[in-house]
Formats: structure tokens, sequence, C-alpha cells
């Protein structure tokens, strides 16, 4: 019996022996991976950190493209109510023109006018049928039909016929 003891004791110290081993191989592993762990955790919040300052980065950025953007479309509105403006100016300017240019216009045919209604018929006549005939139409109708049928028979036939189909117009 003192055998069988013995060789269960020999035999559990070496079992235990054995179990000692694992135990230690097994916490050796895990130290291992523990710290394979911790340099990966470091290496993720360096990655964390690196991203939040681009973050950061960026939003800066954006603010300031945003900013510079709000006053050039202030320059550019601004510019644009001068141009407005200007427009606005110019194109009175160009009423009051045109509004006086008619005025000079109407001025001139009616001198014109009252220089034709007191030549004589035949000389009218010669002097019309040599113009351009839009020329001649604006200046007979700025006469009286009374004084346009006197120059008008005066006429060329071919003359008097081609004004009277463009005063007829």
């Amino acid at each position: 019996m003192k055998k069988t003891v013995l060789f269960l004791l020999f035999t559990t110290t070496l079992f235990s022996l054995q179990t000692s081993d694992r135990l230690f191989e097994c916490t050796e592993i895990f130290k291992e991976r523990k710290s394979e762990l911790l340099v990966e955790l470091e290496r993720i919040d360096e990655q964390k950190q690196a991203l939040s300052a681009l973050k950061v980065a960026t939003e800066e950025l954006l603010k300031q493209k945003e900013s510079k953007l709000s006053q050039q479309e202030e320059i550019v509105d601004k510019k644009l109510a001068e141009v407005s403006k200007k427009e606005k100016s110019v194109n009175a300017i160009l009423s009051k023109n045109e509004a006086v240019l008619q005025k000079l216009q109407s001025t001139k045919m009616s001198k014109i006018a009252q220089t034709f209604s007191k030549m004589k018929a035949a000389s009218a006549a010669n002097i019309l049928s040599d113009m351009e005939e839009a020329d001649a139409k604006v200046i007979l109708e700025s006469l009286k039909p009374k004084v346009v049928g006197k120059i008008l028979t005066k006429m060329d036939a071919k003359k008097a016929s081609k004004l009277t189909q463009l005063l007829s117009k």
C-alpha cells in the first residue's frame, strides 16, 4: 500500500506539475495577447486622435471657405446693384435722348414739309424723284394731301406709282 500511495503521490505531483506548466503557458499566452491588444489599442487611439484633428482642420477650412464665399457674394451683390443702378440711369438718359431726337426729327420734318409745301410742284417733284424712295415717302407723309397730289402729278408715272404704294402701307 505504501507503494500505491507513493505512486499516487508521485502521479499527483507529476500531474500538478504538468497542470502548472500548462497554466504557466496559458498565462504567458494571455500576457502576450494582452500586450498585443494594448499596442493595438494605442494605435487605434492614435488614429482616433489623428482623425479628430483632421475633422477639426476640415471644419475650420470649411468655415474659412464659407466666410470667403460670403464676402465674395456680398461684393458681387454690391456690384450687381451698382450695375442695375447705372443701367437704370443709362436707360433714363437714353429715353430722354430718344425723346429729344424724335422732337428734333419732328421739327426737321416740319421745316422740310414747310419748304416743300412752299415750292412749286414741278421743282418738288424733281427733287423727290432723285431721292431714295423711303426718304421721299417720309417727306410726302408730312405734307398735306392736296400738296402731295400736285407733286405726284408732276413726277414720272413709275416713280409716282412706287411712292403712292409706299404711302399706302
